[in-house]
């Protein structure tokens, strides 16, 4: 499933120039394919230390959430993914949706490394992300990060 719903982002993405239209398709295909994926959306970094909400399938998000706090912020500062397969063993997780029980966070680079957005993956089931998710988040957030100027 995760070569075919690569393949299918890649070809979608194919020619197109539009950081936020990437973004948008990324997160619509990567909702739908995966049963276990209830809230999918990016944060961009939109000032220093800070991220604010982007693109994003599911209920609504934190607008903007900085470095310091939560998990997308320990993943935008830290410039690593979190796996976090139970969200209440954070204390620093920032409980958007009451529903969470477990979350990936994969940071999106650009070509200088820095951290120019994070894929924001939840899942209201426990331990819901496979190594073999994580590995596909990163190669997906690997693909925008080099193929396009993120700003």
């Amino acid at each position: 499933m995760h070569t075919e719903v690569e393949q299918r982002i890649k070809g979608l993405l194919d020619g197109e120039d539009d950081w936020v239209a990437a973004m948008a398709t990324v997160v619509c295909e990567l909702h739908h394919a995966f049963d276990h994926f209830n809230w999918t959306g990016f944060y961009r970094t939109t000032a220093p230390d800070v991220l604010k909400i982007g693109p994003y399938q599911g209920g609504h998000g934190c607008l903007y959430i900085p470095f310091d706090k939560g998990i997308c912020g320990a993943a935008a500062r830290t410039g690593r993914t979190q796996d976090v397969p139970d969200v209440h063993a954070r204390p620093e997780h920032i409980a958007c949706s009451s529903s969470t029980n477990s979350e990936v966070v994969v940071p999106v680079k650009n070509h200088a490394g820095e951290v120019v957005a994070v894929l924001d993956v939840d899942s209201d089931a426990h331990a819901a992300f496979s190594q073999a998710d994580v590995k596909f988040l990163e190669g997906i957030c690997d693909y925008l990060g080099t193929a396009y100027h993120a700003v």
